[in-house]
């Protein structure tokens, strides 16, 4: 593998990566800091990837698809929090498995209704349909570099969010003690539905920006989800951090994996994944 080449697989790795990482990191926080095993997570990367190709063909504008996909996400998940999950928080994990596991086939049977079975493709915006050349035959795409771009964003604010306002203080309260944080004062409902909404919208968000290199058809969520809880596996459950560490590390093996040993690439993730847990149960960085 020359220089070209190997800068080529690092950009990638990176660029899946941060992209597991916008989906682990709603999984990371919903889990962690409501308790709630969500597995229709993958569902709502689905979500994303449709909302994509359906408002971007009515508006003729990827980046209006995207913010107008985002809000209509982060509403769609508070109603969801306030219809089902709210109910659930004191359940068993077994209920909540259940649960969501039903809503894995809601939403399929939703989508195959109003959009149909077919596969579809989003096109890249002609502003960043250009590659950069990085030597005479082989060349980069600028829209993978913007999605890198968009995910390294998200994962600032959310940093931000989290480690440096007042509404991330209350979540950390939350989440360490739910009780204590109730008795304060602080309206706990209404956390966990910003919480909540924020997981969705972020899963959204990241179906949203792959559609137009991962196409849209059926069952996309199903193959995501299985990945993203083995990032949030390896980083430990509940840390936003270790989802981003173990995001990037799972890239670089999965990337790298494909390239270099593609007869064992489909396995090499879940060893690391089985290698990390033998050396540290808990994950990379529990919290």
């Amino acid at each position: 593998m020359d220089v070209a080449n190997f800068l080529i697989q690092i950009l990638n790795s990176v660029q899946y990566g941060l992209l597991l990482f916008m989906l682990a990191a709603g999984l990371t926080l919903i889990f962690g800091i409501m308790g709630v095993v969500n597995l229709a997570h993958g569902s709502f990367y689905m979500l994303g990837a449709y909302l994509a190709w359906s408002l971007s063909s009515m508006t003729g504008s990827l980046a209006l698809a995207i913010v107008g996909g985002a809000a209509l996400s982060v509403v769609f998940g508070l109603l969801l929090e306030r219809v089902l999950f709210r109910h659930f928080y004191h359940r068993d994990h077994l209920d909540q498995v259940l649960l969501t596991f039903g809503l894995i086939y809601i939403f399929e049977e939703m989508r195959s209704i109003l959009w149909g079975d077919d596969v579809h493709g989003v096109k890249i915006p002609d502003v960043l349909s250009a590659s950069i050349p990085l030597t005479d035959n082989l060349s980069y795409p600028v829209y993978r570099l913007f999605m890198s771009g968009v995910c390294i964003v998200l994962a600032l604010g959310l940093y931000f969010l989290i480690s440096k306002t007042r509404l991330g203080m209350k979540i950390r309260a939350g989440a360490f003690n739910r009780d204590m944080t109730e008795a304060l004062g602080v309206n706990i409902k209404l956390i966990h539905a910003i919480v909540f909404a924020l997981g969705v919208g972020l899963a959204t968000v990241a179906g949203m920006i792959a559609s137009p290199i991962s196409s849209v058809y059926p069952n996309m969520g199903s193959q995501v989800l299985i990945m993203c809880f083995v990032v949030v596996v390896i980083g430990g459950i509940g840390s936003v951090r270790g989802a981003l560490i173990s995001a990037l590390l799972v890239g670089l093996v999965d990337t790298f994996g494909k390239v270099l040993l593609p007869q064992v690439a489909g396995m090499l993730v879940y060893m690391l994944m089985a290698a990390v847990l033998l050396w540290k149960p808990e994950g990379l960085f529990k919290q």
